[in-house]
């Protein structure tokens, strides 16, 4: 399953926030955006509970993250 996680950063926080990302299993792209998000990162994951892992277990917990909303990913 694909899923995009759009992620506001902490400010001054941002270059080790986006290093700390990349290093995680199943992220596949990070980009940067300008709004109310600063980045949204696509993820890959096996089923719903191997990407609720990845959100609360790996993103949440990275201190230079203050909010993450989730979208999930549907064929259509």
């Amino acid at each position: 399953m694909t899923a995009l996680i759009l992620i506001r950063l902490v400010v001054g926080k941002e270059h080790s926030t986006l290093k700390a990302l990349k290093d995680i299993p199943g992220v596949k792209q990070i980009t940067g955006v300008f709004g109310t998000w600063d980045c949204v990162c696509t993820v890959e994951a096996a089923d719903l509970q191997s990407l609720a892992f990845v959100v609360v277990g790996r993103v949440r917990a990275i201190s230079g993250v203050s909010a993450t909303d989730t979208l999930i990913g549907v064929n259509f």
